[in-house]
């Protein structure tokens, strides 16, 4: 699976997942960029986080300049360190 190059991460939802929902409104909040993949849309995408990241919920969050930092589930802790990443980039 590649990563969008435009936009800073890539999250990986499904359909009626309130975490999903709240981590895209924070984003949009701080004016973070994402792609948003609809993993029951794309196949080879709940393949990557299940398969390769080892994942087992949604969201799940790709930094798409740091292959190293992703994260599953709504992790504030997380949020608040991107957002903090984006105001200094």
């Amino acid at each position: 699976m590649t990563s969008s190059t435009t936009a800073e991460y890539t999250i990986y939802t499904k359909p009626a997942c309130s975490q999903c929902d709240e981590t895209k409104a924070y984003f949009d909040r701080k004016g973070i960029t994402y792609q948003a993949v609809d993993i029951t849309e794309v196949p080879a995408a709940l393949e990557y986080i299940t398969q390769e990241l080892g994942y087992s919920q949604a969201p799940v969050v790709v930094n798409n300049s740091d292959d190293e930092d992703h994260w599953a589930g709504l992790r504030r802790d997380k949020l608040v360190q991107a957002a903090t990443h984006h105001k200094a980039a």
